[in-house]
């Protein structure tokens, strides 16, 4: 992991960053008259706003902010910035970098930061040969008085947390079924210090999680359902926050074997939601924030084989319920429908789920955002809406009218787990609503969670979307 540091002044030979509104060549950047005459001319006669040179001994950057507009879109600008300095420093062998920001907003120095860490992620542990390809880049020195130790710190913790959801998103699941994510949780609880307790089959059976049964009726390994819970002494509520992920670790679509081409190639990204969700609680334990989180995780592939459960099948939920599973492709909603279910014991204050739970939300807003609907108050929807802006990991609320459960009505069950051709995120998220009685938010991340070109800072494969914006919700509440 690149590491994050608060330094007081820059070195003459280490690679330099400058953030600032309008250039102006100091004594402490130790450039020559012409390189900062080639950076000034770049400006003002080219009109550019990010300039690098090349000193052969050093790389120095200049991002130009004339105005800002947008706070929000400014901070993503910055991040993408940096993630073309994370490219260029590694191409050319360098490790580290200094950032100077000349402008009063203090988190565009953070932003920058932040963008050169996400993006020098990689995902080489299965490829020997990639021995040539380690990227080189190791520190990240901010140089800004507004910024504290606190700052940098937080910033580290939501990066070590965002990679961490990246390697579990990227792992294949010959390396990473139900049991081994649940063993990567245990592992993240030891390190920042929350509870971690995993109930097996058994457990799952006693408890009567029909829906996560179901599902897994089809694999050769067992089912996990994970409970995770960091509650410090001085929480400041006094019901917990609720966290759901969908831990889908393979989906073939089961009986309903998918029928888009190549799509189960990423269907190792199934469980990008458990993924986000265990790290975000490791991120908030890490940083020490003083909320109750409660984290659950119910997980299992999802194949044909043995007595895959088939379409027709009537299921008996954990909450007394039935289904009629008329798609077994449909079953991220199954296993969260138990968890949301089991949550109800805790009399949340808020809970939240994360899926990638249809191809309806991708389609509808691509790869830019997040689907999102629920019953939660105008003040968390506010609070979500803003850490989502400000983290770029923007939220898009859908309609959740009462005329949408309309379409999940069975003739021979309470309901069936397909709404049919129209609104299918919305009647997913309809069809999770049942089995809540709390605040709720449904987010579907099925369009972010996993990328097949890069995506700047985001890079390529797992993304660990969700992440950071969590951690900023409760760092914000």
């Amino acid at each position: 992991m690149t590491t994050i540091i608060k330094k007081a002044k820059p070195g003459p030979k280490t690679g330099l960053v400058i953030i600032c509104s309008a250039f102006k060549p100091k004594t402490e950047y130790a450039l020559s008259k012409e390189q900062a005459y080639y950076i000034s001319n770049e400006i003002k006669a080219n009109d550019k706003k990010f300039i690098s040179l090349n000193t052969l001994s050093r790389l120095v950057f200049v991002v130009v902010i004339p105005e800002i507009k947008n706070h929000y879109t400014t901070l993503e600008l910055v991040r993408k910035h940096g993630a073309t300095i994370a490219d260029a420093l590694n191409a050319n062998k360098h490790n580290e970098i200094q950032c100077i920001n000349e402008i009063a907003e203090a988190d565009l120095s953070l932003a920058l930061a932040e963008g050169i860490a996400l993006a020098n992620y990689q995902f080489i542990k299965h490829k020997p040969s990639a021995k040539k390809q380690v990227n080189t880049l190791s520190s990240i020195f901010i140089i800004d008085n507004k910024i504290t130790p606190q700052h940098v710190s937080n910033l580290s913790i939501a990066v070590d947390a965002t990679l961490k959801a990246r390697d579990l998103v990227n792992e294949p699941v010959n390396f990473l079924n139900a049991v081994d994510l649940a063993e990567a949780f245990k592992t993240m609880g030891k390190q920042a210090g929350f509870k971690v307790e995993v109930f097996n089959k058994a457990k799952i059976k006693q408890l009567n999680m029909g829906g996560l049964l179901a599902v897994n009726q089809g694999s050769v390994d067992p089912p996990t359902f994970t409970v995770m819970e960091y509650k410090p002494k001085n929480a400041k509520n006094k019901k917990p926050y609720v966290l759901v992920g969908k831990g889908v670790v393979y989906d073939t679509g089961g009986l309903s074997l998918k029928p888009t081409a190549n799509s189960m190639d990423l269907m190792k990204c199934d469980m990008a939601g458990a993924a986000a969700v265990g790290c975000a609680i490791y991120a908030i334990a890490k940083a020490k924030l003083n909320v109750h989180v409660i984290g659950l995780v119910p997980a299992t592939d999802n194949r044909p084989g043995f007595n895959a459960f088939a379409p027709g099948d009537i299921i008996n939920m954990m909450d007394g319920s039935t289904v009629e599973m008329l798609n077994s492709d449909a079953e991220g909603r199954m296993i969260l429908a138990d968890a949301l279910h089991y949550a109800k014991r805790y009399k949340p204050e808020l809970t939240i789920d994360l899926a990638t739970l249809t191809g309806a939300a991708a389609a509808a807003i691509g790869q830019y955002g997040i689907v999102s609907m629920g019953t939660a108050t105008d003040e968390q929807k506010t609070k979500l809406t803003v850490s989502g802006l400000r983290m770029h990991e923007r939220l898009v609320e859908f309609p959740f009218w009462d005329e949408y459960n309309e379409l999940l009505k069975s003739d021979i069950a309470d309901q069936k787990n397909l709404g049919g051709p129209y609104g299918g995120a919305i009647t997913a998220g309809k069809f999770l609503q049942k089995f809540t009685d709390y605040p709720y938010m449904h987010f579907d991340i099925a369009g972010p969670a996993f990328v097949t070109t890069k995506d700047s800072y985001r890079g390529k494969g797992g993304t660990g979307y969700g992440v950071r914006l969590l951690f900023d919700f409760f760092s914000n509440l």
